[in-house]
C-alpha cells in the first residue's frame, strides 16, 4: 500500500521530493508551476483536497501573517487580505484528513487561531542559519532535531531586495524537509501497518 502526502502551496518540491524518496505517492501543489520535476497539480488546493490524502504538510502564504510585517497589518486588515489569509489557514487546518502540519514563521495564526504546537529552527537540522518556524500539528509528533550545527546566521533576513526574494525565502530547508519525511513519514507509516 502506497501512503499519499499532499505538500500544499509548495512550488519547489523539497517536501515532496523528500517523500518520493521514501516510496510514497507525494505530490505538491501550488499556484505557481514546480521548479523541480515530480508530481505537481498547478492550481488551487481547494480542487485537490479530500480524505483520499494520508498526510498533508501545509505552506500557506506569511505574506498577510507573519508578524515581521506587523506595521502593514492596519492595510491588511482595512482590505481584508488578512481575514482571507486566516480563513485559508482555518479551512487547510480543517481538512479532512488524519494527519496535517502547517508551516508559517511567527504569525498571527497564534493569536487568531490557536498557538504554534512547535518552533523550529534551520540549525537544528544542519543548517547555519536562522529563520524561527512554527508547525500547527494535527494528530502527529512533535519535528526532533536531527543535526544541530554551529551558526547563527540570519542569511534569509539579509537577502537583497529583488522580485524573487519572496520565492528564496519561502523554500523549506532540506534538512527540515528530510527530518519532516523521516519522522512524520515513519510515524504515518507505522499507523498504518506500512
Amino acid at each position: 500500500m502506497k501512503l499519499q502526502v499532499l505538500v500544499a502551496c509548495e512550488y519547489s518540491g523539497r517536501v515532496r521530493d523528500a517523500f518520493a524518496a521514501r516510496g510514497w505517492d507525494a505530490w505538491s501543489c501550488d499556484l505557481l508551476e514546480t521548479e523541480t520535476p515530480g508530481n505537481h497539480y498547478h492550481g488551487n488546493v481547494e480542487d485537490i483536497i479530500c480524505d483520499d490524502w494520508n498526510l498533508m504538510i501545509c505552506h500557506p502564504p506569511c505574506t498577510h501573517l507573519a508578524v515581521s510585517g506587523a506595521r502593514h497589518f492596519a492595510e491588511k486588515i482595512a482590505s481584508g487580505e488578512q481575514q482571507a489569509a486566516l480563513d485559508f489557514v482555518r479551512y487547510l487546518l480543517d481538512a479532512p484528513i488524519n494527519h496535517i502540519a502547517l508551516e508559517n514563521p511567527v504569525s498571527i495564526i497564534s493569536t487568531k487561531i490557536r498557538k504554534a504546537s512547535q518552533y523550529v529552527q534551520p540549525w537544528q537540522f544542519g543548517h547555519g542559519e536562522t529563520k524561527k518556524t512554527g508547525f500547527w500539528l494535527k494528530n502527529l509528533p512533535l519535528l526532533e532535531p536531527t543535526n544541530i550545527v554551529e551558526g547563527r546566521e540570519a542569511k534569509v533576513h539579509k537577502m537583497s531586495p529583488g522580485p524573487n526574494r519572496w520565492k528564496e525565502r519561502s523554500r523549506t530547508y532540506e534538512g527540515i524537509a528530510l527530518a519532516m519525511a523521516a519522522q512524520w513519514g515513519s510515524y504515518v507509516e507505522k499507523l498504518n501497518g506500512v
